[in-house]
């Protein structure tokens, strides 16, 4: 039976709440063991070093174990939502993203883990110990931005193709300082989204990820089509030109105009 006028709104209001707060359930749950170990650290007295040092070294091991597969998992939900199929099933489109994404989400996630430690132990040696080189803390800190935006691109890549982990972690990182209006729109909506839960902790716990996974992948499905439109007025000329893209456009694709291959879920 099909809903219409008032009673209809109210019902397709009520479907995509449970859409929403069942995947962003499922996300905490897979990530719990880094999400309680973050909060611990988000709680303790600055002046515990030891105790701090010791948790953050197991946000580090876990990120990649937790959080990093059940992020995958819930993009691939949010795909599923920004790609016209809104009633799929959420536990078992969830459960498949997180076992067929893994490796590769564990993999990426150690690439990040590692690249976070380093900088952020530069900027905190540069802002702290060595204020004459603080410049150069001010433009680690930039690149440990734009790092994490390019975050946004490595979940949607992992969740929407077929392609080695090199070449996702090179083209995420590629696509963000190439596209980066979209991407860091995105970083904004995600600010925005934060903001808005801080005033009702709750929704952290049943709508922040995956209103902010669904946002972001609907931003990135966006530049996927513009580029693969882009990439089609383009083939003839750098056929004939013999001309490379940074972003592969034409390689490792099934279907034309894709410059990746599509993941068939």
């Amino acid at each position: 039976m099909e809903f219409r006028g008032l009673t209809g709104g109210i019902y397709r209001l009520t479907e995509w709440i449970m859409r929403i707060s069942g995947t962003n359930l499922l996300w905490v749950l897979c990530s719990a063991p880094f999400l309680f170990i973050l909060y611990m650290r988000l709680a303790i007295d600055p002046q515990y070093v030891n105790e701090a040092l010791t948790l953050n070294w197991a946000l580090g091991i876990l990120a990649p174990v937790t959080l990093f597969p059940a992020t995958s998992a819930m993009f691939t939900v949010a795909r599923k939502w920004v790609m016209g199929e809104p009633d799929v099933k959420i536990a078992r489109t969830f459960f498949r993203g997180y076992k067929e994404n893994y490796k590769q989400s564990l993999v990426g996630g150690i690439f990040y883990t590692i690249l976070f430690v380093v900088m952020y132990v530069d900027i905190t040696v540069y802002m702290v110990q060595f204020r004459n080189l603080q410049l150069f803390g001010i433009l680690m800190l930039i690149l440990m931005i734009l790092l994490f935006v390019s975050l946004f691109n490595f979940f949607s890549m992992v969740t929407h193709y077929h392609m080695k982990i090199g070449g996702i972690l090179k083209n995420a990182i590629l696509l963000t300082l190439l596209r980066p209006f979209r991407v860091f729109s995105t970083l904004i909506g995600a600010i925005a989204i934060v903001y808005i839960c801080w005033q009702m902790p709750v929704l952290y716990v049943i709508a922040a990820g995956s209103v902010m996974a669904w946002f972001a992948f609907f931003n990135f499905y966006a530049t996927f089509l513009k580029m693969q439109e882009q990439a089609k007025k383009r083939e003839e000329a750098q056929n004939a030109d013999g001309e490379t893209e940074l972003i592969e456009l034409g390689k490792e694709k099934k279907e034309k105009g894709s410059f990746l291959n599509k993941k068939n879920r």
